[in-house]
């Protein structure tokens, strides 16, 4: 477990592994490179100060510094260096830090008082993210590799007592995002409904949260056909989890849910080998959600929080569900499936309608649910579809804070007749088209007039390739922004 702190200690004086300081493209170095006296071996390396360039230094004897080395991390010119920048960079070295165990960064003295509340965390979290690592299934680890300590660098002029509560608030944050990672990168076989309802219970217990675990049967009582539909084809029965969270009494509450597909095979409608590779990611909406409610137990914001987590694995067999099949939700609307692979959409429309029924102020859903969203907005952003713009803004404005970009498509009423069907009130598939639009109409009939904004992240929430801030894997998207968006809220 990494520890994370603030001090004003001199980047000369700093007792770490290694010290990681920026280098300005232009006549001002930045801060902590002249102290230190490598501004000339920076220079001998024929280095300018371009991004992503990097110069290690070990300490000798007659070094000024008291680090065990320094890494000077090109950024580019000054003026445009910006917050998300800065997490990324020091993500992008995480691995570097990782060998040598501490780290201490002067990276927010590049920014100046006004934007330290915002820098000075946002430092320890490009780290700490940056040096997640998923070696469960080694079986030769380095034990002694990793971050064990992050150390934030500031001016001694700075408020010294809310800065060091903000980088604390980054190790829960940076936690939960490490479990959602692990949730998600686990092999669908070691990690069916069950699982995943076991591993909710496990850390609500840890944290103080209530949580409820629906089994098959619940499920079937309780007119849950969406969940129970898509999981009929497996031998891993389904699963809802219910969490919830209370710090401000009998206020309203905020109403989340995740897609919690363990496994997507397609079904019926069965996706090729290749689509599905990496289909133990299509439960990234339920980590991220699980991981919220966690953080947010550990924070202990002034607000209530409820969330509606639906688990069912989608496979074929002799009894799974058919196309052409109809449905029956929680709530009473039918649908129609005639493409078993759209199967996200069917268990967040009972999840919607449970939460519903709660009367919260609003309903904020995230899923790895279309390609569609992936094809208009790329591998890195987020879409926002809902009913409520404001709402979206605020979302929109969380992710930018945190650097996890999300963009509002629209819910085009035009559009909606394409879900219609000739046999049940809605079908769960429409034109090939505008599919990420179309899905989200789908889940607008299960949420009535509440504020409701879904957050598509079939893009962010698993890189192939890694990103600066998480290696190949999971991401963890969008849990910082739902935990700063939720956090604003009980500011307001």
């Amino acid at each position: 477990m990494t520890t994370y702190s603030y001090s004003s200690e001199s980047p000369v004086d700093v007792k770490a592994g290694l010290l990681i300081v920026p280098v300005f493209e232009g006549p001002k170095p930045g801060p902590g490179v002249r102290e230190t006296g490598l501004a000339r071996a920076y220079a001998d390396a024929k280095l300018s100060g371009k991004k992503n360039e990097t110069l290690l230094v070990t300490r000798r004897d007659r070094d000024r510094f008291a680090a065990g080395a320094v890494l000077l991390v090109g950024v580019g010119p000054k003026e445009d260096f910006t917050l998300s920048g800065m997490r990324r960079a020091l993500g992008r070295v995480a691995g570097t830090a990782r060998r040598f165990g501490t780290a201490a960064t002067t990276f927010p003295q590049a920014f100046g008082a006004r934007q330290a509340t915002e820098m000075v965390p946002a430092a320890a979290e490009g780290l700490g993210l940056g040096a997640y690592r998923f070696d469960r299934y080694r079986t030769k680890r380095d034990e002694a590799a990793g971050l064990k300590r992050v150390v934030v660098l500031g001016n001694p002029k700075w408020e010294a007592r809310g800065l060091s509560a903000a980088v604390k608030r980054v190790a829960i944050v940076v936690d939960a995002v490490y479990w959602a990672r692990d949730l998600v990168n686990t092999p669908a076989g070691d990690m069916p409904p069950a699982e995943i309802a076991r591993e909710a219970q496990r850390m609500a217990r840890s944290v103080g949260l209530t949580c409820k675990v629906w089994n098959e049967f619940q499920l079937e009582k309780g007119g849950f056909g969406g969940i129970l539909g898509v999981g009929r084809g497996s031998v891993n029965p389904p699963r809802l989890i219910e969490l919830s969270y209370t710090g401000a009494g009998r206020a309203t509450p905020i109403a989340l849910s995740g897609k919690g597909i363990a496994f997507d095979s397609g079904g019926l409608s069965i996706k090729d080998a290749k689509g599905m590779e990496s289909m133990k990611d299509d439960m990234g909406g339920a980590a991220s959600i699980l991981a919220t409610m966690k953080a947010i137990a550990r924070l202990k914001p002034k607000i209530n929080v409820i969330a509606a987590i639906p688990c069912s694995e989608n496979m074929p067999s002799g009894s799974a569900q058919k196309p052409g099949d109809v449905i029956t939700h929680r709530g009473g609307t039918t649908s129609e499936v005639l493409n078993t692979d759209a199967e996200g959409r069917l268990v967040l429309a009972d999840a919607l309608a449970f939460l519903n029924e709660r009367k919260p102020e609003l309903i904020v859903d995230t899923a790895t649910l279309t390609g569609a969203c992936v094809v208009a907005l790329g591998g890195s952003i987020a879409g926002a579809i809902g009913n409520d713009d404001a709402l979206i803004e605020e979302l929109i404005a969380a992710g930018d804070s945190t650097g996890e970009p999300i963009w509002q498509l629209p819910l085009y009423p035009d559009y909606r007749p394409m879900i219609d069907s000739a046999v049940a009130d809605i079908k769960n598939v429409g034109e090939r088209w505008g599919g990420a639009i179309t899905a989200a109409w789908f889940l607008a009939e299960f949420v009535g007039d509440t504020p409701w904004c879904h957050i598509d992240i079939a893009g962010p929430a698993f890189s192939d390739k890694g990103t600066d801030l998480s290696p190949r894997g999971a991401t963890g998207a969008p849990i910082r922004a739902l935990i700063k968006f939720l956090l604003d809220r009980a500011a307001a």
